[in-house]
């Protein structure tokens, strides 16, 4: 690079920069810079032990949080953010989950234990690169290559395997790297060792990418996709998906990619209420049909929120015209509740609900259109009626 990249110049960096000459910045940050994409979250690393860095911190006046302080990591306060400064490091043993290390002044044996070259560069606050294992010429030409022998990588975290797709959704072109497809194929197995916090965390990062069609097939390939969707799946769906143009959501995309139990999927990979409550709303029920009537779209309106009906239609086709319809149409609501029925002489109790119910099925058996609170008066009428 000819000059230093501009978030170098990030006013809230710059004094930690000041603090810690010596630091460079690390990691993401660093690979970001380097294809032009928008840096966000800047990691710093430095040969000081964690208390040095924090002293330095604090004598520029800056706030020094001890996050991870056991591993190395303070975090430095700067401009209402926080700047995550790690001591260099070597690993001396790994289980395929931990890792135990020590701390060290060589850059290189630092920059050897991360996963991927594209992810082992380091740059001085001038901009001066440093790159001991060919990311920069691997971020060039599309390639994800592990650092050093792939199986040994990921023999020391199984997670890399799906750390590997996550990277080659967003900047592999071709195919993978081979080394790195044969201990992958080889490593599956190992894939059962990690939390499903791990897995769904990883596996929504590789749905979130631009576009993941190419990285979710090589994993069909070498098995892993099996090894993390065992309910089924069929990426010609995602593909489809895609295609179509639709929004670049994780969620959407396993709805489409997946081909069994979404409820069990939920559990199994411990999702988010959230996340449980919207999957099972997009497989829940088929789309409307184009030709949908007005009504038919008042009626799923009033009972479906109109966004899961916007994606259940991407899953089912993506028809632009029902899309345009269903974007444009008021979201319907009942102008009636609890209190309406009280005021008009229903005692309070369950009477007051089974009324409430019984009135908004039949406001919309009638397209969400009739006078409700007519309705009421007539039934209250002839109940009055049927007592006399």
């Amino acid at each position: 690079m000819t000059s230093p990249p501009a978030f170098l110049s990030d006013p809230a960096l710059r004094p930690v920069l000041a603090a810690l000459p010596e630091a460079r910045v690390v990691g993401g940050a660093v690979r970001d810079a380097l294809c032009g994409q928008p840096v966000a979250d800047i990691d710093l690393a430095t040969p000081r032990r964690p208390e040095e860095v924090m002293a330095a911190l604090r004598a520029a006046g800056l706030k020094a949080v001890p996050t991870g302080i056991d591993h190395g990591t303070v975090t430095a306060v700067s401009g209402h953010r926080g700047f995550e400064v790690t001591t260099l490091r070597r690993d001396l043993r790994t289980d395929g989950r931990h890792a135990e290390v020590a701390f060290t002044d060589d850059w290189q044996a630092d920059a050897a234990r991360r996963d991927f070259t594209i992810n082992a560069m380091s740059m001085a606050q001038d901009g001066t690169l440093f790159d001991y294992f060919g990311g920069a010429d691997d971020l060039r030409s599309g390639r994800v290559r592990f650092v050093g022998d792939p199986a040994r990588r990921i023999a020391e975290d199984y997670l890399r395997v799906l750390r590997f797709f996550r990277f080659w959704a967003r900047y592999g072109r071709g195919a993978p790297d081979p080394a790195a497809a044969a201990a992958i194929a080889e490593a599956v197995p190992g894939l059962q060792r990690l939390s499903a916090e791990r897995v769904w965390m990883e596996l929504k990062r590789i749905l979130d990418a631009p576009d993941p069609r190419a990285a979710v097939a090589w994993m069909d390939r070498l098995g892993v996709l099996a090894a993390v969707l065992p309910e089924g799946a069929v990426p010609a769906r995602l593909d489809a998906l895609i295609a179509r143009g639709a929004p670049a959501d994780p969620l959407l995309r396993l709805a489409a990619l997946l081909n069994g139990d979404a409820a069990s999927l939920a559990e199994r990979l411990k999702l988010s209420a959230a996340e449980r409550d919207r999957l099972l709303a997009l497989r829940a029920a088929p789309a409307l049909s184009p030709d949908a009537s007005d009504a038919d779209l008042r009626r799923a309106l009033a009972d479906v929120p109109r966004d899961v009906l916007l994606d259940r239609v991407w899953l089912a086709g993506g028809d632009a015209g029902l899309r345009a319809r269903l974007i444009a149409m008021p979201v319907p609501h009942l102008p009636l509740r609890g209190r309406d029925l009280r005021a008009a002489g229903v005692p309070a109790g369950p009477e007051v609900g089974t009324l409430l119910r019984e009135l908004r099925a039949w406001w919309l058996e009638g397209g969400c259109v009739g006078d409700v609170r007519a309705e009421l008066h007539r039934r209250l009428a002839m109940r009055a009626a049927a007592r006399t």
